[in-house]
Parts: structure tokens; sequence; C-alpha cells
């Protein structure tokens, strides 16, 4: 079993959340397929997560990466960046941009 972490990902959780339920159970390289089609923002940091989390299974546990599998992906709220907008009258107003912490774990088919 490996995991990678992306943080503070500049993407709201609930649109990553829509491009992990396409990938979540699936083989690795049939889930790198998939994302690398696809045109959202997301998906390249999604893609960017699982192929770490693989480097991290093939080097670290010597697991083979055609075995590979994505058994859990989660998309976690981070610290939201506090930003302004001009208002009316010189005032101004305060809003969040919100952020992600994206885990990927993989493991080998047969481990589980």
């Amino acid at each position: 079993m490996a995991r990678a972490q992306s943080k503070n990902v500049g993407i709201s959780p609930q649109k990553v959340r829509l491009v992990l339920d396409l990938v979540r159970g699936k083989r690795v390289d049939e889930a790198a397929d998939i994302l690398r089609y696809m045109t959202t923002p997301a998906a390249g940091v999604v893609l960017k997560t699982i192929e770490s989390a693989a480097a991290n299974a093939e080097n670290n546990d010597l697991q083979s990466r055609d075995a590979l599998r994505v058994t859990s992906i989660t998309a976690d709220g981070g610290r939201p960046l506090r930003r302004f907008r001009p208002k009316a009258r010189g005032r101004v107003g305060a809003f969040d941009r919100p952020t992600s912490h994206i885990t990927v774990v993989v493991d080998e088919d047969g481990s589980r």
C-alpha cells in the first residue's frame, strides 16, 4: 500500500470530487487514461497525484505498476484563502477562495 498527497490545491473539494468518482477503484493505467483526456483542471492535479502514488509503490514497496489499483481516493477541504473585492462607496467585501487536499492510496490487486 502506497499513498500520495497534494495539499492546498486551488480547486474546491466539490469540483475535485466529481473527477475522483470517475477513477475510484480503477487500475492506475486505466485511471491515467481517463484523466488525460478530461478538460477540467482538476483532472491534471489528480493525475499527478495518482502518478506519484504509483511511483511510491514501485520504488518504496517494490510493487508492479501493472497490478496497482486505486483503492482509496479522497478530497478534503483545505485552508481557504482570504481575498477581498471592492464594493460600493469605497468599502471592501471579503470572500474565501476554497482549496483542497487530495489523498490517493494505491495497492496491488490481490493484496486486499
